[in-house]
């Protein structure tokens, strides 16, 4: 296994390798030295842990980009999800669980971010009692997903502030923040105790970690290191050369 400093304790996102089989992403992201798996479904959860590894972040039903807690009516069915999947998290060693906002449909931040504070109100006992973190997902509107309302910093951590729970936070998405905001760094400092996660992705393009795109990477690692985070960062980019190696390279980058 290759040795890490364990510094950033890094992992990666399963839908990025769609062609590969579970168990061989697991298998290989243990011999490189990663942690974990992110965003696999409840079935899943428990594969990684076969390979010494563990799932970093997992699907539980908390509804979809477009359609999620920015909106009532779907807090009834987002809670039955969490309701079912976070215990089963917990049972796995699963530390976090994905939800959104949802997409704006003429609906103003303000109203949306009410929203959501009502919907996180309703849920966090849930992720509180399992000891499990529910992570909001920061998204770009800009190029990936026009319409997504927590599209900035300020707005989810307006929104995580106020719902006021440890086992409540964000997910600070790099690749789409930089999209939207840049500032990197200090945007992370000021606001890490409310973040729980990261997500990576070469900007443009969301693809390899490397001299073709414009975030550097080691001094953005550094950055999280400073600001004490002990959490999980889990690559999410879109191979275009060989999947494993582009792999290994961004684990390497990133083991600052």
């Amino acid at each position: 296994m290759t040795p890490r400093k364990n510094r950033i304790h890094q992992s990666v996102c399963r839908w990025c390798y769609q062609d590969t089989p579970l168990d061989q992403l697991c298998a290989y992201a243990a011999q490189i030295g990663l942690k974990g798996v992110d965003l696999l479904q409840p079935e899943e959860y428990a594969v990684p842990h076969q390979y010494g590894i563990l799932c970093t972040m997992g699907y539980a039903g908390g509804g979809t980009i477009p359609d999620a807690l920015n909106r009532v009516e779907n807090h009834a069915a987002i809670e039955a999800g969490f309701r079912t999947n976070i215990p089963l998290a917990a049972k796995a060693g699963v530390p976090n669980v994905i939800t959104f906002s949802g997409y704006r449909r003429g609906m103003s931040d303000d109203e949306g971010a009410r929203n959501t504070i009502l919907g996180l109100n309703r849920v966090k006992k849930i992720a509180e009692d399992n000891g499990v973190t529910i992570c909001m997902e920061l998204l770009n509107s800009k190029v990936n997903h026009p319409d997504y309302m927590c599209d900035h910093t300020a707005w989810g951590v307006r929104v995580v502030q106020e719902v006021n729970s440890p086992n409540v936070k964000l997910l600070y998405d790099i690749y789409h923040m930089q999209i939207m905001e840049g500032d990197l760094i200090a945007t992370i400092r000021a606001n890490i105790a409310w973040i729980a996660h990261f997500h990576t992705g070469g900007v443009p393009g969301r693809h390899e970690l490397d001299g073709t795109q414009e975030v550097q990477w080691d001094g953005v690692m550094r950055g999280i290191v400073d600001a004490g985070f002990k959490g999980y960062v889990a690559h999410e980019f879109i191979p275009v050369h060989d999947p494993f190696t582009s792999l290994r390279a961004a684990a390497d980058l990133c083991d600052v």
